[in-house]
């Protein structure tokens, strides 16, 4: 039995080591140049000079907290103006089709305007990013709240359940496997602007470190800063999973 379980916490993680391997084998049989990808070995190479002088967890720590606060920020108002269009008829009459009209602008058409309005400080990122996840979880949240089965409802109200009860035990809960699809969404989208936002307008953070890498032509520095944003979309994803499991133990589906 827990043989079985190793195997499948294993399985995922076969194709990345494996693509790891041609990529290292290749590199050093001179197939794949240093010029065009460094070597794997290279890349930790140079990620371990970068944490011994402290500039590497610098950069992410800047970086991790724009992300952070970015989404705390976009996703709280989504979550509270999706609830509200879902349960209100009156506010989804007069916000949805604004909100949708502002979805389909592109971020990276904001990107002048908010260079304009913040110059090249934290909150033009932060203000990315927060735009950028918030259109992921309204939507979600907005449709989750819509598609909720009317007759649990009305079940809830048979049942004499309060206001309160009712909105957080039958409505929320109704909701949570589309609310939680768009956080987990968001999440990559987060890291995705974040990237785009730090190599145009920053002076530090893991997009700069790269940006600055290229002028210096230190191919395995931009790989490293490329590498890190992977694993740290990996982590918010599989902190996603963990919080699908978590709140959604009553569903068979996720368990």
């Amino acid at each position: 039995m827990k043989k079985k379980k190793w195997i499948h916490l294993l399985e995922p993680w076969i194709i990345p080591i494996l693509i790891v391997v041609i990529w290292e084998v290749s590199n050093k049989t001179g197939i794949l140049a240093n010029t065009i990808l460094p070597a794997p070995s290279d890349v930790v190479k140079a990620g371990y000079e970068q944490a011994v002088s402290g500039v590497l967890f610098e950069h992410l720590q800047i970086s991790t907290t724009r992300a952070l606060i970015g989404f705390l920020i976009g996703g709280s108002i989504a979550f509270v103006i999706g609830i509200l269009n879902g349960i209100v008829p009156f506010a989804q009459r007069y916000l949805d089709t604004t909100i949708q009209m502002l979805r389909n602008i592109p971020n990276l058409a904001l990107i002048p305007l908010v260079i304009i309005w913040f110059g090249v400080g934290e909150e033009g990122k932060i203000f990315l990013v927060a735009i950028s996840v918030f259109f992921p979880i309204y939507v979600n949240t907005y449709h989750g709240i819509r598609n909720v089965d009317p007759r649990l409802i009305e079940m809830g109200k048979i049942y004499n359940l309060s206001k309160f009860k009712l909105f957080f035990k039958v409505i929320i809960l109704g909701a949570m496997p589309s609310i939680l699809v768009g956080i987990r969404y968001s999440l990559g989208i987060m890291w995705l602007t974040l990237i785009v936002a730090e190599t145009v307008a920053a002076s530090s953070g893991i997009g700069y470190m790269s940006m600055n890498a290229r002028e210096y032509m230190q191919l395995d520095i931009v790989v490293l800063a490329i590498i890190l944003y992977a694993i740290l979309g990996k982590i918010a994803d599989s902190i996603a999973k963990l919080l699908e499991k978590k709140l959604l133990k009553w569903n068979p589906v996720y368990q």
